[in-house]
């Protein structure tokens, strides 16, 4: 079993918004009010499910052990033309960087990326109206009341991608881990074998003149990650949310791997990534580990590789152990933050200015025809499908006869009717749709 600090990056789970409270059946019968007429109230919205990012978390364990949701349903009308009490929405806290699709189709329904940030992911059913609603000046007592509509229900895939100022990027074992745990009080474990790093591990870095920024040692690449080989899609989904990277190349000599040969073998795998093209994001070169032997003569071979390619980037000289070249690294690190940071919010800033920013909400959208589809079961047993017109039966209140009624009539309206005979249903032929069934007469 995985222990509390295990990071859980991605994760599926279903939610079920609360169902709308029932409208009620009712007339008034006090006295001195001869006419009183139908007084059956409203049904109470159902609660929606809203994800609220939370800056205090950093993994998606809470959705480990615990993979099912449901809101409450609202409450049903009363007599006296009293509305149902609305129930309370179910808030669930997510960490900040958390991408919510839907787990069946891949539509992105929100993307979670600042503390308090909202997102309704199951929207609760409205009450059904109660028979105050369909009085008329031929029929002024009404047995007519809907049902709430059904709480909507979706399969999530929750997706965490780390917010970090800075990402630590390069092959296993160049000296992320052992960076960040010489400039954070982050405790990553490091050994000197492949994929050491198994789950981004996260730090602050506070410098003396009071500059700090996130950084986080992230799992290390190899060639074909972008194709998934090894941590693959799993590491680079953290590299998009960082504002720079810095990029360790080993200057061991004795790894028995080209110091360009690795440089360039990560930035192809950042800029073949299928989401984005990493590889244009801002970066320090960093020679780690240089306080090795021959570190020296191979940093002078990398600098001169570089030149010839034409890529003119300083080379910060790096070693953790002994701390040579660490403040210098650092200052300049923070300095890159803030100029990209400072770039980033002037282009949010362009960016609302050109078009109002609409905060991000999964809300249902309704067919712009009513459509179904019907299913020969037996030589006499139909079915008929249609999310709208089996949400059409689920809020209809059967157990008055004006209700079953007003559902035929509005059936036959839609050509129910004229289709099942199309499918060769007679009289006495059972019909179903949903939890619903009737015997078909033409």
């Amino acid at each position: 079993m995985p222990t509390p600090s295990t990071f859980v990056d991605q994760t599926k789970i279903e939610v079920q918004a609360g169902k709308g409270g029932d409208g009620m059946v009712a007339f008034r019968h006090e006295k001195f009010m001869p006419n009183g007429g139908p007084a059956g109230g409203d049904g109470g919205r159902g609660g929606s499910i809203i994800f609220v990012a939370d800056s205090g978390l950093r993994t998606l364990m809470d959705f480990r052990y615990r993979r099912k949701f449901k809101a409450q349903p609202g409450e049903d009308g009363r007599i006296k033309a009293q509305y149902g009490k609305a129930a309370k929405d179910l808030r669930l806290k997510v960490p900040v960087g958390t991408t919510v699709y839907d787990f069946f189709t891949g539509e992105l329904i929100g993307d979670l990326v600042k503390p308090g940030q909202e997102l309704v992911v199951a929207k609760g059913g409205r009450g059904g109206r109660g028979n105050i609603h369909f009085a008329t000046s031929v029929n002024t007592a009404p047995e007519i009341a809907e049902n709430g509509e059904p709480g909507e229900f979706r399969t999530l895939r929750l997706e965490l991608k780390v917010l970090a100022d800075v990402g630590l990027v390069g092959f296993p074992s160049v000296g992320k881990s052992t960076l960040l745990s010489v400039v954070t009080k982050a405790k990553p474990k490091i050994a000197a074998y492949q994929f050491t790093t198994l789950k981004p591990n996260l730090g602050m870095v506070i410098l003396p003149d009071g500059r700090d920024f996130s950084m986080a040692d992230l799992p290390g690449l190899i060639k074909g990650a972008s194709q998934g080989v090894g941590l693959g899609i799993q590491f680079l989904r953290h590299v998009e949310r960082t504002k720079v990277i810095l990029h360790m190349v080993s200057m061991d000599p004795n790894n028995g791997r080209d110091a360009f040969e690795d440089y360039e073998t990560i930035l192809s795998e950042l800029a073949h990534y299928s989401e984005a093209d990493l590889s244009k994001k801002r970066e320090l070169i960093v020679a780690s580990q240089m306080d090795i032997p021959g570190a020296d003569e191979k940093l002078a071979q990398f600098k001169q590789d570089l030149a010839e390619h034409g890529i003119k980037s300083r080379v910060y000289e790096l070693s953790s152990v002994t701390h040579q070249g660490l403040d210098q690294l650092m200052s300049a690190t923070a300095s890159l933050v803030a100029e990209v940071a400072e770039q980033q919010a002037e282009e949010e800033a362009k960016q609302a200015a050109e078009e109002p920013v609409k905060t991000k909400t999964y809300k249902y959208r309704k067919p712009e025809k009513l459509s179904f589809s019907i299913e020969r079961l037996g030589e006499h047993e139909f079915e008929i499908h249609g999310e709208e017109l089996e949400r059409l039966v689920a809020m209809t209140n059967l157990d008055h006869q004006d209700g079953v009624m007003r559902l035929a009539r509005k059936l036959k309206k839609l050509g129910v009717d004229d289709e099942l005979r199309a499918k060769g249903a007679v009289d006495g032929d059972d019909v179903y749709i949903g939890d619903f069934s009737f015997e078909f007469v033409s």
